[in-house]
Order: C-alpha cells, then structure tokens, then sequence
C-alpha cells in the first residue's frame, strides 16, 4: 500500500525527533570543536509559509497535532530544552538542513516558519529564534532550541530551563517592518501560531573557542501563579487546599499594581525543571492545568 508524502513526512519526523526535547548534557553539543564566536540573533523577517511540515494535523507517538493558522497573539511560558549535535546536518521538518551553530528551534504546532523571541525567566537573557522544526515531543516542553540558542541562554549544562516563548507577527501591508516584541505579560497568556529561510551558518572553528557557560548572572526567583481573585478570602481557601494536598510553599500575594483588589495564588520560588514537572503533575491531579509562570 502506497503512503502519501503528507504521511511519510509524519513518520520522518517521528524517527528524526523520537528524542528530541529531553535532558541534554554537554556531550550533545560541539565536542573538540568550538564556535568562533556566537550567532547574531534571527532576523524577523515575512516569509512565504513552508510547504513541508505545516500539517494542516500531523501524528507523532500516537498523538495528533493540529498546526496553528497563525502565530498572532502567540505567548506561552514553559520549559525549554536543547538538541545539538545528534541531530546535526539532519533534515527538519520543513526540509532545511538542522545546523546546530544557528539560532533556530523546534515547535509543535506553529506555522513554519514563524520568528520567536525567548526569554530565559532565570536569568533574564533573550534571543530571536526562527522555528523550522517540530517537537519537543515530551511532556511538559514548549521548545526545543538549536545548541547555539541554548548557549545564549546559558542553559546548555542543565539542559532545560524556564522560559517565555512570543511569536512574531507581520502586517502583510508592511512586510520591511520588524515587529516588535510585546512586553512580557502580567496575566496568564492567551494561545494561539506564523510564518522561512535559513540564517547563514557559524562554522566551529578548533582554535577560537567560546565557553559554553557564560559568565554568571544573578538569578530571578521564578513562582507559579495557579490562581488570581479579588476576594482575599477566596485565594486563602485555594492556598490552603493546596497546602491540605501537600503541595509546599504556598502563599497569597496581593497585587498592589492593580487597580482594584487582586490576590494572586503563588507556589515556590521554583528551584528548578525537575521540581516544576513533579508540580505540575500534583496540579493536574487536582485539576488545574493552567499554572502560569511568573520571575522577579
């Protein structure tokens, strides 16, 4: 029996992605060879959407995937993995050749291509990614960035970290103007995905070389928001369900910016991705499934 392109692209991407979006070490990146120096930012730019890996559904480990029309009003906060050298010279989803040295990444369900801006909610640092892949194909992951991108980030030794992914969005009338980014969002976001081109690559050079861990920086304290009321009353009852189903850490936060009253429910400071992913599942079990991710 004959397979469609549509469907042999499906299985392409499960046997090139099958582990793309887990834990990395350092073993994953360049080895010996080192960069010469670390890539410019992507350039947003409007481009013509690909013809390849744009769905409009796509299945992956028994699960279907729907391709977002747009990236407009796309913000979403999460954890961001990396994938380098494994995966190098390896075609992506939308059949350009994955060169780890670039600042792209991997998301399941925006258009191809589609230009995003990442912020590390640890560290504060932020780069500009183009999208040409799929995956993270793992629980609890919204991007899988190039290993020059995770570098950028300072985020190559833990492998993951906690970030805040925004789309791009062009207006067809005036493609030459770049848009800028939106300002990182108080609330939790609304969903919604846009659209490539290769940035040309940084060649690893034997003798220049470019630490993999930059200098360090001051750490924010990262928090879970699993709720926002504007009876001080309610968000004490939230807090102490919580606490009552030994989720640790729990408090009440009054929002003195706001205009009217508004308690927000927090959890930690987060100390890390491992204790987020053992969160969020004692969260679903509870049946909150939109724990909105805060730094300060």
């Amino acid at each position: 029996m004959r397979r469609s392109a549509e469907a042999l692209l499906v299985l392409t991407v499960t046997a090139t992605l099958v582990s793309c979006g887990g834990n990395r070490s350092r073993d994953d990146g360049p080895g010996a060879a080192r960069m010469p120096h670390l890539p410019s930012d992507a350039v947003p730019k409007l481009e013509p959407r690909s013809r390849y890996g744009n769905g409009p559904t796509y299945q992956v480990f028994n699960k279907w995937y729907r391709v977002m029309d747009s990236g407009s009003g796309y913000q979403e906060r999460g954890v961001a993995s990396w994938y380098g050298k494994k995966f190098h010279g390896n075609l992506t989803s939308n059949r350009e050749v994955y060169d780890m040295y670039e600042m792209t990444a991997a998301h399941k369900t925006l258009p191809l291509p589609t230009y995003v801006h990442v912020r590390n909610l640890r560290n504060n640092k932020s780069i500009v990614v183009r999208v040409n892949d799929r995956g993270p194909f793992v629980s609890n992951r919204i991007i899988d960035l190039s290993y020059a991108a995770a570098l950028k980030l300072d985020m190559i030794r833990d492998g993951t970290s906690l970030v805040e992914v925004t789309a791009y969005n062009f207006d067809e009338s005036t493609p030459a103007a770049a848009p800028a980014v939106p300002p990182p969002r108080q609330g939790p976001p609304t969903a919604a995905p846009s659209s490539l081109q290769s940035q040309p690559s940084v060649t690893p050079s034997e003798t220049v070389v470019v630490a993999e861990l930059a200098e360090p920086v001051g750490e924010l304290q990262v928090f879970a928001q699993v709720g926002a009321f504007g009876d001080r009353s309610n968000a004490e009852r939230r807090k102490n369900a919580l606490t009552q189903s030994g989720i640790p850490d729990v408090a009440v936060h009054e929002d003195l910016a706001a205009s009217a009253p508004l308690y927000r429910v927090r959890i930690g400071p987060i100390a890390d991705v491992e204790q987020y992913d053992l969160l969020v599942v004692q969260l679903e079990k509870l049946g909150i499934t939109d724990p909105y991710l805060i730094s300060e």
